[in-house]
């Protein structure tokens, strides 16, 4: 098998940027690819585009020797690793342009011999589709050198880090390398082997895209319990934090924490990728998050009734804009959707958003009128009703006096008594 010494990955965020410059620090030459100019520009500087503990480190020590370096164009290369986004549709069945776009731009730079491996979250088949779209574009190649053709090697390796420890996970966690073809595996295997201190764990790709939907999914189940009793309890009139602590004292019970809904890029978009391709038998999977998708309606209509309380001359504070603590990643944050919500809900009120770990407000805010970005202090001390959405550090250190007075709804139990 050939050996791999050049890696281009394809798509520069939160997966694809750290993966660069693990692999970059670990000897290899990387080209990272991107379609925006300002990440490209970031990154050949050295800089972090976002926030990702420890990846400052990585990337300015790797791009200071000369093992990374960043590009609009794909390269031709050893190995790729297709790292973009995998949105779902309006009618929630997987969007794969992204990947068929990137698949676009390695075709022509082929010469037979190179790995190719797809990280982006998928649906079954999405790799094989990613082949195919290759192939039919490059038919003097093949995955098993039928007829005499040169070969690419075609795997998954879905990622499993946690935003915020991205770094350190890259290299402890376990891995799943599913191949096309045995071969592709083994070499994907070789490749991750490079910084992977975790057992990479070998299977075929279909296996492989559906393990990462079952890992995400089996946590959209588990959250949707907690939020399901966060309801109940709230109808009983029920501290659900010290349920659950109760509750968890059982050996064998180990409940989850409820928020406001569930967001980010994985676990409320992937159990939709298994609805789709089997919604006939995904019954409890589409339930948990048609629970956990309901969720950000109950807290704007708790948010609706406490500024109704308030009365006349309520403005409002809302507490995090992320989709978890102590990161800047606001996608699918169901924190965002909230605060446009009761914005739009109450045109004439102010609504004085925090979020420590952005500059600007995200587009879906921006750009109504009532919606401002503060600090803290001056949000608490501007607003009579506080809405806790996520538990950044930055919250939990308040001091509780900047609440006296005000009505507190707190999705998180963060300034429980």
């Amino acid at each position: 098998m050939n050996e791999i010494k050049t890696v281009a990955v394809i798509g520069l965020g939160y997966i694809g940027l750290p993966t660069a410059a693990i692999l970059a620090t670990n000897g290899l030459n990387v080209i990272g690819v991107d379609v925006n100019e300002k990440t490209i520009e970031a990154v050949n500087r050295g800089e972090v585009p976002f926030v990702e503990p420890d990846l400052g480190v990585h990337l300015s020590g790797a791009v200071s020797q000369g093992h990374l370096k960043a590009a609009l164009d794909t390269p031709a290369a050893d190995a790729y690793i297709v790292a973009v986004p995998t949105p779902f549709k309006a009618d929630r069945s997987a969007d794969l342009s992204y990947i068929e776009a990137a698949a676009n731009g390695i075709a022509p730079q082929l010469q037979g011999g190179e790995l190719i491996i797809l990280e982006s979250t998928s649906p079954p088949r999405a790799t094989r589709y990613m082949a195919d779209v290759i192939l039919a574009l490059r038919p003097d190649l093949s995955l098993d050198g039928e007829g005499g053709k040169s070969i690419i090697d075609v795997a998954h390796c879905p990622e499993r880090v946690l935003p915020g420890r991205v770094m350190i996970e890259l290299v402890t966690n376990d891995r799943i390398v599913g191949g096309i073809t045995a071969r592709a595996a083994e070499r994907a295997k070789e490749l991750y082997a490079v910084f992977c201190q975790g057992e990479i764990l070998l299977t075929d790709d279909v296996t492989a895209e559906m393990a990462k939907l079952v890992e995400n999914s089996f946590r959209d189940v588990n959250i949707a319990f907690a939020n399901e009793l966060s309801l109940i309890s709230d109808k009983l009139g029920i501290d659900v934090w010290e349920l659950i602590r109760l509750a968890n004292h059982h050996p064998r019970v180990n409940i989850l924490q409820p928020g406001p809904g569930v967001g980010g890029h994985c676990i409320a978009v992937d159990p939709w990728f298994i609805v789709d391709v089997d919604p006939a038998n995904a019954k409890i999977i589409r339930t948990a998050r048609e629970v956990n998708d309901a969720k950000p309606e109950w807290v704007v209509e708790k948010v609706l009734k406490a500024v109704a309380d308030a009365g006349e001359g309520a403005a409002i504070a809302v507490l995090g804009l992320a989709f978890k603590a102590n990161i800047d990643d606001l996608r699918e944050s169901p924190a965002i959707e909230i605060a446009r919500s009761i914005a739009e809900a109450l045109p004439q009120v102010q609504i004085n958003v925090v979020e420590p770990h952005v500059q600007q407000l995200p587009k879906q805010l921006s750009a109504i009128s009532n919606v401002e970005l503060l600090q803290v202090d001056s949000a608490l001390a501007a607003s009579s009703v506080v809405v806790l959405l996520v538990d950044h550090d930055e919250f939990r250190s308040l001091n509780t006096s900047l609440l006296d007075g005000k009505a507190l709804i707190d999705t998180r139990g963060v300034f429980r008594s």
